[in-house]
This record gives C-alpha cells, sequence and structure tokens, in this order.
C-alpha cells in the first residue's frame, strides 16, 4: 500500500466469538492508532513544512498513549513545569488506569463521527483542545482520587491557562464526550457528565452559590448542550435531554426532553413535554424544536 494512504474508513468488527471487552477495546485502539498514523503520513507528504511537527508528535511515537502524552506534556509545560516531567506524569497514568487509553479512543470517535469540521483523527489528537482538555482532566482526575490534590490542582490550573477550559479535577466525565470548540466551558468540583454526551462551548455547569457539599448538575448520556447554555444546582439532566443555546436550567429536566428559554421551559409544556426519538448527544441536532416552540418570534 503506498505511504500515507488511509487503511480503514470504519473499524473492523470484532470476531463473532469475542467476549472480552478488553480484548475487543485493544482491536479498537490498534485500528484508531493504525488510521491516525496513516493520516500522519498522508499529511506530512502533502506538506513538508508540518513533517518535522508531525514525527514529533505522532509517527516517532508507539502508541496512542505515549503520542498524546508526548503533546500534552508540550502543551501544558511551564518554565517551571517540565514537558518531560508532564509527559512522565501522563505515561504513568495511562499505565496505572487502562480505562483512560478507551476513554480517549472513545472521545476520539466522538469527534469524528458528530462533528462535521473535524477532518480526521489525528486532526482531533493534535488540534481539538476540547479533547485535549478532556485528555488532561481524566490524569487530574485520576491523581485527585490518588489523594495528590496539589498536583491535579496544578495540572487543572495549566489546562485552564492553556485551553481556556475549566473542569475541576474532582468533576466525573465518561466515555465518548465532545467538548465541541471548548472556549469558557465550567465544570464544577461535584458535577458528573454521562457517556455519549455533547457541549458545546461556554457552557457552565455550575454551583448556585448558596450551598456547599454536593451542588453541581449531573447530567445524564446522550444529553446535548448547547453554547452558553447555564446549568446551575445539583439537578439532573435526563438521559437523552437537549438544552437549546443560550438556556438557563435551575431545576431538573426530564429524559429525552428539550428545555430552551432564559429560564429554561420544556418544549410542549410541563404536563406533557414533547418526547426526542433520537440521541441528541449523537445526532448533534440543535434546532429540532423551533417547530414546536410556538412563541419563537422574530
Amino acid at each position: 500500500m503506498p505511504t500515507g494512504e488511509l487503511h480503514y474508513t470504519t473499524p473492523p468488527k470484532a470476531a463473532a466469538t469475542t467476549n472480552n471487552s478488553a480484548v475487543v477495546g485493544a482491536s479498537d485502539e490498534g485500528w484508531l492508532w493504525s488510521q491516525i498514523k496513516a493520516e500522519a503520513r498522508r499529511d506530512a507528504e502533502s506538506e513538508p513544512a508540518l513533517a518535522s511537527y508531525l514525527y514529533s508528535t505522532i509517527l516517532s511515537h508507539s502508541s496512542l498513549e505515549r503520542s498524546l502524552s508526548f503533546h500534552l506534556g508540550n502543551k501544558l509545560c511551564s518554565s517551571t513545569l517540565l514537558s518531560t516531567l508532564l509527559y512522565d506524569l501522563f505515561l504513568n497514568a495511562f499505565a496505572t488506569d487502562p480505562s483512560l487509553s478507551s476513554a480517549a479512543v472513545a472521545d476520539l470517535r466522538a469527534a469524528r463521527e458528530r462533528d462535521p469540521a473535524c477532518i480526521s483523527y489525528s486532526h482531533c489528537l493534535l488540534n481539538y483542545k476540547g479533547f485535549l482538555a478532556c485528555q488532561a482532566h481524566r490524569v487530574a482526575h485520576l491523581l485527585w482520587r490518588q489523594a495528590r490534590q496539589p498536583l491535579a490542582l496544578a495540572l487543572h490550573s495549566r489546562v485552564a491557562d492553556v485551553f481556556a477550559v475549566d473542569i475541576h479535577p474532582a468533576a466525573r466525565i465518561g466515555k465518548g464526550v465532545l467538548f465541541d470548540h471548548a472556549t469558557g466551558v465550567v465544570v464544577g468540583e461535584t458535577a458528573v457528565i454521562g457517556n455519549n454526551v455533547s457541549i458545546l462551548h461556554h457552557v457552565t455547569l455550575g454551583g448556585t452559590g448558596k450551598v456547599g457539599g454536593d451542588r453541581h448538575p449531573k447530567i445524564g448520556d446522550g444529553v446535548l448542550i448547547g453554547a452558553g447554555a447555564t446549568i446551575l444546582g445539583n439537578i439532573k439532566i435526563g438521559e437523552g435531554a437537549k438544552i437549546g443555546a443560550g438556556s438557563v436550567v435551575l431545576i431538573d429536566v426530564p429524559p429525552r426532553t428539550t428545555a430552551v428559554g432564559n429560564p429554561a421551559r420544556l418544549v410542549g409544556g410541563k404536563e406533557k413535554p414533547s418526547q426526542l426519538e433520537d440521541v441528541p448527544g449523537e445526532s448533534m441536532d440543535h434546532t429540532s424544536f423551533i417547530s414546536e416552540w410556538s412563541d419563537y418570534i422574530i
């Protein structure tokens, strides 16, 4: 096969007799890493100015974990927090907790499949600050759980400085999460984000300022949160719900419903809200509610 030609367009299917999820996950990661390297070789050939950069960030590494650790280390380093120290920190985290690798794979696939602006997996790996901030957060969260709070908070601070994404190290985030654009995202300490969630820029998952303890939102699987939405307090956004751009949400949102406005209200009414058929966190359909929202006026 010619150098730079892509090997696959979709991942190979697991064998029907395979029941070991770890084996399936390793197979998916192996396919994805091969795809990323093929994309990098293609781009290095078409843009020689990027050849050295692509070699140092992707092509010289033997695995996705090593490439991601190197890239994050260089992105987040400072004059007093060295890239070599961060590289070792990230690589050790991947070795300690294999779920970090499977989460990175799921997040890469989420960006590639949901965002029409994402031209390749390597493009996401190198350039999507939402993806990079999320992977750095996962390492900070591991450090937090290991009672290494000062280091977790230092990493959190660097992520906020470099990527303009502020996710507290204690916040819990599932897999297949897309932070689209990501600028200005704030996620509080006790927030929980489920699997296959999509969140756009300038979204706040914050507290009300009145209480301590468990005080931040819980976001169910498959939720879509539009740009500029603000969700405050220890409330639940049900599985497969949609939060419209610019909405302010202060109470629970039922599963498979759409909340829009400031203050937010349910499309179809509180007593019998309209039910979503798709999974908005995966479909990325932000405006399907418009035809049902009778008060929408230009």
